[in-house]
């Protein structure tokens, strides 16, 4: 087998996302935020990976004693849903928690890029009927993306994460997600 030759003068790195891919420039400093509410098994993987994709991580968690059990390091930890920019994108990881109303219309106050709520498309969301008995007007409501992220046929927390996030690079970039290109 013979040894690989020089990249061909087609591949070189003048590209600044392949720089960065070869380790030959610094990822850019992200000014994203990413904010997982409720501490959820999906949360900790949400936030870790979200880490490494350059996302401020923000952790929306009211019931402290859930607290105890959540091991991702460098996360901010708050109780209620902070004032986003509109660079902040935040995924709600537990649709069965009685908070989730008022967190959500909280969140819907803010100009977040992007909120979205974990949940099986084949049934109702629970947070319509929630958010229209706070008040929450119909284009608001509208805001919230449901099922989120990259339908890979994900079934664990972990691979929920990974589908979520790839959906908000997708997202973000203003691409499709999926192999389409």
């Amino acid at each position: 087998m013979s040894e690989p030759g020089p990249v061909p003068s087609a591949m070189t790195i003048d590209d600044p996302s392949c720089a960065v891919a070869h380790g030959a420039a610094p990822a850019p400093t992200a000014t994203r935020t990413l904010v997982a509410v409720f501490a959820s098994p999906v949360a900790r993987y949400l936030l870790r990976y979200g880490q490494d994709l350059g996302f401020r991580p923000i952790l929306v968690e009211p019931q402290p004693a859930r607290l105890a059990d959540f091991p991702v390091e460098g996360v901010e930890r708050l109780d209620a849903v902070p004032a986003l920019s509109d660079s902040a994108d935040l995924v709600v990881t537990d649709h069965h928690r009685p908070e989730l109303g008022h967190l959500l219309r909280d969140a819907l106050r803010t100009p977040a890029r992007w909120i979205g709520l974990l949940g099986n498309p084949r049934h109702p969301g629970p947070h319509l009927a929630v958010l229209r008995a706070l008040d929450v007007s119909e284009p608001e409501i509208a805001r919230v993306h449901r099922p989120v992220g990259l339908n890979i046929g994900s079934r664990t927390p972990a691979e929920i994460a990974i589908a979520t996030l790839a959906g908000l690079l997708a997202d973000r970039n203003g691409r499709p997600g999926g192999f389409d290109f």
